[in-house]
């Protein structure tokens, strides 16, 4: 009997013991999870940008915006307190948080982006416009395509009609060197009850031209230099598993079918 009352205390206080624990955990959780949702303010990039654009450039294709406490990292930036003078080193996408570590002086950028040539191959440098090179938006250690055409001469049986080829495939682009953006001009700021302007970077074209340094063996080599010189190049960004179809001359009656 004695035995049987005292497991039945020892069950109540158990019991007790449980349900304290419990809502302690409860109650610590719901104040962890109230934390974590504390909004923070951090800049979050809204256009993308490209690889070694300044700060002063950068500017304009960010905004500050409220994220979840526990979705914000250390290294996320509030503002551009102390940052003047880095760039982006590496390409930035719509979305993503500013983090402190991706913004680098041009000095490391430049060596950053040096990839190293493989045996065998040589580098040769060639400048384009920004619509020639994937919107500007090729980077060191991407893989490009190399299309030449000419106006005349490609074809010996058609020697007057223009021709374009896929002329060298898979070239590694060891060095990209572009002039740096102006810094946006300054928004005036907006009156009460209007509407805000769309960020002017939204619709503005890369300007200026831009070098590219690749890899590639000594025939390639001079194919890009004699395009250079007397035809036109225009690239792809040719991933290492991208599709291959052999090689083929286009004229005006090869685009059509």
């Amino acid at each position: 009997m004695k035995s049987r009352l005292l497991a039945g205390v020892a069950a109540v206080v158990l019991a007790i013991i449980g349900a304290v624990l419990m809502f302690t955990y409860a109650q610590g959780a719901d104040q962890r999870a109230v934390q974590n949702m504390e909004p923070v303010d951090v800049l979050v990039v809204k256009t993308a940008i490209p690889a070694g654009t300044p700060v002063e450039a950068i500017k304009a294709s960010v905004a500050i915006e409220q994220l979840p406490g526990a979705s914000v990292t250390k290294s996320s930036l509030k503002s551009f307190d102390g940052i003047t003078g880095k760039v982006a080193a590496v390409d930035l996408v719509p979305g993503e948080q500013l983090v402190e570590e991706r913004l680098v002086a041009p000095e490391e950028l430049k060596a950053s982006g040096s990839v190293k040539v493989p045996p065998g191959l040589q580098e040769v440098s060639f400048q384009l416009e920004p619509q020639r090179v994937v919107g500007g938006r090729i980077t060191p250690g991407d893989h490009v395509g190399v299309f030449i055409s000419m106006e005349k001469g490609g074809i010996e049986a058609k020697a007057d009609k223009e021709t374009t080829q896929f002329s060298v495939h898979k070239a590694l682009v060891t060095a990209v060197q572009r002039a740096p953006e102006a810094p946006a001009a300054a928004q005036p700021a907006p009156t009460a009850g209007a509407t805000p302007s769309a960020n002017p970077r939204d619709s503005t074209l890369p300007t200026g031209s831009l070098m590219l340094t690749v890899a590639v063996n000594d025939v390639e080599a001079a194919k890009i230099i004699f395009a250079s010189e007397f035809a036109s190049i225009w690239l792809t960004r040719e991933p290492l598993d991208a599709q291959d179809n052999g090689p083929r001359i286009f004229d005006r009656t090869e685009v059509y079918k």
